[in-house]
């Protein structure tokens, strides 16, 4: 468990306290819905542009796509190849009818081409999926933090979800795009400087481009797969098809998204903010990856941990697995002992059988590493089953002897192994970054890239609860209330819906299990609903002979078997979005070739 210097107090805590502060200052005073759900249109194409990314880079990016990088190299770069693609599309399409439609929200479009009922459901599938996803962008640094440094994850999930409604319910969108330029320059200045202190950690006979071959001799720096294997998440071909699927979704429908162009000055100034994150966000995950394989290059000249949580190791150091452990563990330092020996021979002499023998110790290793989690995972069983076997016993002791006690410990024993999974993870590939932060980097720097990761969660959230607050105050609360309501009631009521999704989204932190890796688990979430949603969009946009009921009844069918889909595996993750929006497309046409006597007007 480690602990914060000074320094790092000051600055983490600076930072934080500075974009709250010129937040909350900066957009105070919003009385007009127009003011406050789209910011008064005041908003540049490089503000549009910084907010875009900034929502979309969340602490879970910064945490997962280093450790994705460290465990598997660059090819999680091909995921965002159809974004550029799908940045143009939203530009040529969604933006201009938005604009000349001058909707708040992204689903006001929907009522005006099927019903109410269609842009309702559109609304709420929106609700479920975005109201998950701010859960678990608390939830995520709150966990690795607590884990790490020791710090209580209740308290941490408030803490951050309190921060970000302060000046989210104080400002509306104003208030979100503003401190997300902010943030992004901390996110910035924070990544180049890890870098360039990683590279210097290096030793100083190994260049750049040596540490490039040392990583591709362990198969750290495959970017494309132009296979077309389906057991395979990350290639060319998800990335330009399911990917931008998902982007389009995203981007175009999703109104965390949405909505922080919508501020735009102008249609041209919203275009051109999305033509710039589509620019830059690419060569961005590229640049937090390579982040992630430079500290692997790292790694093979300093002796990493078999499990990046030292909680797991304590935890199983202090089990019957312990001497096993410790086997291991030798196993692994001989093994670091040729690596390093290799890697030197391999930076200087690029031959092919030094490669294949580090890119068959680099497989040992993985070897090495999954012997580890499986008797941290025993290790765990072991320690909670005891425990567990101990509260049994007390219940039987106690049992028609003392009701008020009884019902206590059966309650504490249901939620036993819940709290035994947070509290000693296997899945260590989410902190290796900031393990590798907090070990490696200087006093100062350790505080700002802290900063970063939870500046990146207040980023995101803000914008995630801002648009639920949005679309449940205009798509539901507003349009669905008999009684017409003047701009200061609305404002009111969308602040109030601000608090409530906020918090909300801390009680989802608080109750939210660690997955195999955050970044996918968010992006699973997102892909289970957009499918079904760009679907809906593209009948309103391209087909007009599918009316209202056929599209109403096809959206519930495809978001069943989505979920049926996806709860047995069918496809990867990133082809469901395409499978989701092909699905409520053909099913909305056989409907409707069964109902010809529907004639709602377009």
């Amino acid at each position: 468990m480690q602990t914060l210097d000074w320094i790092d107090w000051v600055v983490l805590i600076s930072t934080l306290l500075a974009i709250v502060g010129y937040g909350t200052w900066k957009t105070k005073g919003s009385t007009s819905v127009q003011d406050y759900v789209r910011g008064g249109n005041t908003s540049k194409w490089w503000t549009i542009g910084l907010s875009v990314m900034a929502t979309q880079a969340s602490a879970i990016t910064f945490l997962s796509t280093t450790g994705q990088a460290f465990s598997d190299g660059m090819g999680f770069v091909q995921f965002y190849f159809g974004l550029p693609l799908a940045m143009v599309i939203i530009c040529v399409v969604f933006i201009p009818l938005y604009h000349r439609l001058k909707v708040y929200t992204a689903y006001e479009f929907l009522e005006n081409r099927f019903d109410l009922k269609t842009r309702s459901l559109a609304a709420i599938l929106f609700l479920i999926q975005r109201g998950l996803a701010a859960g678990i962008t608390i939830f995520a640094p709150a966990i690795i933090l607590s884990v790490v440094l020791g710090w209580n994850i209740t308290y941490l999930n408030i803490a951050i979800g309190i921060l970000v409604i302060i000046y989210t319910v104080t400002g509306g969108t104003k208030a979100v795009t503003v401190t997300q330029k902010q943030q992004m320059f901390v996110i910035f200045a924070g990544m180049l400087a890890a870098l360039f202190i990683i590279l210097n950690l290096i030793p100083d006979d190994v260049s750049f481009t040596e540490a490039i071959d040392i990583a591709g001799a362990s198969g750290r720096m495959e970017v494309l797969d132009f296979s077309f294997d389906l057991e395979n998440r990350y290639t060319v071909w998800s990335g330009l098809i399911g990917g931008t699927f998902l982007m389009l979704s995203y981007f175009g429908t999703d109104q965390s998204q949405v909505q922080r162009y919508l501020s735009g000055k102008s249609m041209k100034e919203m275009q051109m903010g999305l033509i710039f994150n589509g620019l830059l966000k690419v060569p961005m995950q590229f640049f937090i990856l390579l982040v992630g394989v430079m500290v692997f290059v790292f790694y093979q000249f300093n002796a990493a941990p078999l499990n990046f949580i030292d909680a797991s190791t304590k935890t199983v150091l202090a089990s019957e697995y312990s001497q096993q452990y410790k086997e291991l563990q030798q196993k692994q330092n001989q093994l670091f002992n040729k690596k390093k020996e290799l890697s030197i021979l391999f930076s200087k002499n690029n031959e092919e059988s030094i490669k294949a023998n580090l890119s068959h110790l680099d497989s040992i290793e993985k070897t090495y590493r999954l012997e580890s989690k499986y008797l941290i995972k025993r290790a765990v069983d072991t320690v909670y089953s005891n425990k567990y076997d101990n509260l049994n016993n007390e219940l039987l002791a106690i049992k028609d002897k003392e009701g008020d006690t009884y019902i206590a410990k059966k309650e504490a024993l249901k939620d036993f192994y819940k709290e035994a999974a947070k509290d000693t993870q296997t899945n260590d590939r989410d902190y290796m970054f900031i393990s590798f932060i907090l070990k490696y980097l200087p006093k100062g720097l350790i505080g700002l890239l802290l900063a970063v990761i939870l500046s990146a969660a207040m980023s995101s959230t803000a914008s995630e609860i801002n648009a639920l607050a949005t679309i449940t105050s205009i798509d539901l609360y507003g349009r669905n209330i008999k009684e017409k309501k003047d701009e200061k009631h609305m404002v009111k009521a969308t602040k109030l819906f601000t608090l409530i999704w906020g918090i909300i989204a801390i009680i989802i932190a608080c109750f939210a299990n660690l997955a195999e890796n955050l970044i996918q688990l968010v992006n699973i979430i997102g892909s289970i609903f957009y499918g079904n949603v760009l679907g809906i969009f593209l009948l309103a946009f391209f087909f007009k002979f599918v009316k209202a009921n056929a599209v109403f009844v096809a959206a519930l069918i495809t978001q069943t078997i989505v979920v049926i889909g996806w709860w047995f595996d069918w496809m990867p993750y990133l082809w469901l979005n395409l499978f989701g929006c092909i699905l409520v497309i053909l099913i909305a046409f056989i409907i409707q070739l069964f109902s010809p006597n529907n004639t709602k007007k377009i």
